[in-house]
């Protein structure tokens, strides 16, 4: 388990972008019979989902996310030190996809910009270690995008995957400011690998034997267990390094993963369901940007007099788990948008 405590570090604002199109799991999934669809909508609480285009990258949704963020905040791009892309469905192998994003946002040749390649867990992750950057005093403004398809990587006849994933874009904005202290709880289990997988595309199995390979393998049973078991604990960790009790949240944002396990532990651990949004019904599992998408969703049209206290967590592929504690004041930025597909 890795901890941190950080200060300094400010959320400006948070940017998110969804494909226009809406694909219905009851009316359009023509794979499945009906009564399975019905029944995996009733338990996933997925009802339509946003998907792209065989022509849209996830890059896309968070260029557009990215843009009207800078522009709402009226920076301009020579002002940002930094980049973070985390996504498991970049554009290429090579390049990183946040050197084409430094390239189509205009940003100075001083601007650092790297990949992360995680996935559920991607955006606590990123936050961290935006906030170390800044607290070392070596930026000052970070922007962290997180973004994936993972509609586009799903077996069509596979009805425990085909049915879950929409695809969503982010942006976030982070300058060193004040005095505000973030919490981060960091996790990964390694030997859990095989649990959420593509077995080929890859330089291990570039052209497997199977088609079936070149999709999208998940373990639910596996992955389930995984999640009642190790989220509560990481919601009591993220609590207890920061000396807050449940009372003192303002609100949980989960990775948006399947409704019925987050009913499960937001009861086990006694979370309201005010506190707890629930954005599955008709955006779908978009993987780790749910967090960021689900925050927008539940912030945007929110009236907040006074700071509030998040907590957001992330879990899932790798294995991997996370949490960030942080403050969203009332001037933090959100915005929302949607991604023209035709």
């Amino acid at each position: 388990m890795t901890t941190a405590i950080l200060s300094g570090v400010t959320l400006k604002g948070v940017a998110t972008c969804v494909p226009d199109k809406v694909f219905d799991n009851v009316r359009d999934s023509d794979n499945f019979d009906p009564q399975e669809v019905k029944k995996v909508v009733t338990i996933a609480g997925i009802r339509q989902r946003r998907v792209v285009g065989d022509d849209t990258c996830s890059s896309d949704l968070c260029l557009q996310a990215g843009k009207q963020l800078l522009e709402q905040l009226q920076w301009s791009p020579d002002t940002v030190d930094a980049l973070i892309f985390v996504t498991q469905t970049p554009d290429y192998f090579l390049p990183s996809t946040a050197s084409l994003l430094h390239r189509d946002l205009g940003l100075p040749l001083s601007c650092a910009v790297f990949d992360v390649g995680l996935g559920c867990s991607g955006y606590p992750y990123a936050l961290w270690l935006a906030s170390m950057m800044i607290q070392t005093g070596a930026t000052r403004r970070v922007l962290v995008m997180h973004g994936e398809t993972p509609s586009l990587i799903t077996y069509p006849r596979d009805r425990a995957t085909a049915l879950l994933f929409g695809d969503a874009g982010s942006a976030t904005a982070l300058e060193r400011e004040g005095d505000d202290q973030w919490g981060f709880s960091l996790h990964s289990d390694g030997k859990g690998y095989q649990d959420l997988i593509i077995p080929g595309r890859g330089f291990r199995q570039p052209r497997p034997e199977e088609e079936r390979d070149n999709y999208l393998h998940m373990n639910g049973a596996n992955l389930f267990n995984f999640t009642i078991q190790k989220v509560p604990l990481l919601i009591q960790d993220t609590l207890t390094l920061m000396g807050r009790e449940i009372d003192d949240i303002d609100a949980f944002i989960f990775h948006q993963s399947n409704q019925f396990m987050m009913l499960h532990i937001a009861k086990k651990c006694g979370l309201p369901a005010a506190k707890t949004p629930i954005i599955l019904g008709e955006y779908g599992n978009a993987g780790g940007p749910s967090v960021p998408l689900a925050m927008t969703l539940h912030y945007q049209s929110k009236q907040r007099e006074s700071a509030e206290t998040v907590m957001l967590l992330g879990y899932g592929v790798g294995l991997s788990w996370g949490s960030t504690l942080l403050a969203v004041n009332p001037e933090t930025v959100f915005l929302h948008s949607e991604y023209a597909t035709e």
